[in-house]
């Protein structure tokens, strides 16, 4: 990694489907830069929580279930895959069933705060690049960069279709796009790590706009 970059933290927040997760990915290896996704930790404990029976509105059962669990992020093969106690849960965790049970685990306070810890260790050990809804708000509110991406909800669904089709998913598109826009409300709603754009964050409108586009936009300011 270039020493320039070293410690660099890179907060990338935006919706569902706002193309984030792929951009961070390669504004991460561009960078030489350690890639976390904090939606797929939400979304690991979420399955943990299931398989074990726990109540997901129970708040003090899924915070000690957070505190007793490993959550691993690894690029392999171009590709990021999640590690849950050890076992790889990449696809498991991102069904629509999944998907929409999140947001109860996301807005216990005690669940985020153990979160936000590990999130926070990780980028101030090495620097990285985050992505998720309140990386520039809370997680990394100093960071040196910020961006804001979104995209109009029939694309942002689109993209999510076009995703969970290619892993071998039936799905119905306006089923995704009911998903998506319920996922909208749920986030910028809840009462901790809302979902919401920090002042100083860059905002980029995906909608008419590549990976390849996007990034290099990115990139420019950050070089």
């Amino acid at each position: 990694m270039a020493k320039d970059v070293e410690h660099l933290v890179v907060a990338i927040d935006g919706p569902a489907g706002s193309g984030k997760s792929t951009v961070s990915k390669l504004v991460a290896k561009s960078l030489g830069l350690l890639y976390i996704d904090t939606g797929a930790m939400y979304r690991a404990l979420t399955l943990k929580a299931l398989r074990s029976g726990i109540d997901l509105d129970d708040a003090d059962a899924v915070t000690a279930l957070a505190r007793s669990t490993r959550i691993d992020l690894k690029e392999e093969g171009g590709s990021l895959r999640v590690y849950l106690d050890g076992e790889d849960v990449s696809l498991d965790i991102r069904t629509p069933e999944l998907t929409n049970k999140v947001k109860h685990v996301a807005r216990i306070p005690s669940v985020r705060a153990e979160m936000v810890k590990q999130q926070r260790a990780i980028g101030e050990r090495s620097g990285a690049v985050l992505e998720g809804r309140d990386i520039g708000t809370v997680v990394f509110p100093d960071a040196k960069f910020k961006f804001y991406l979104d995209a109009d909800v029939e694309e942002r669904a689109r993209r999510r279709y076009k995703e969970l089709v290619e892993a071998n998913q039936k799905v119905e598109f306006e089923d995704i796009k009911k998903d998506v826009l319920l996922r909208d409300e749920s986030d910028m709603k809840r009462d901790v790590g809302a979902l919401k754009k920090a002042a100083d964050a860059i905002f980029v409108d995906t909608t008419h706009l590549s990976v390849e586009e996007v990034v290099n936009r990115l990139l420019s300011y950050i070089r």
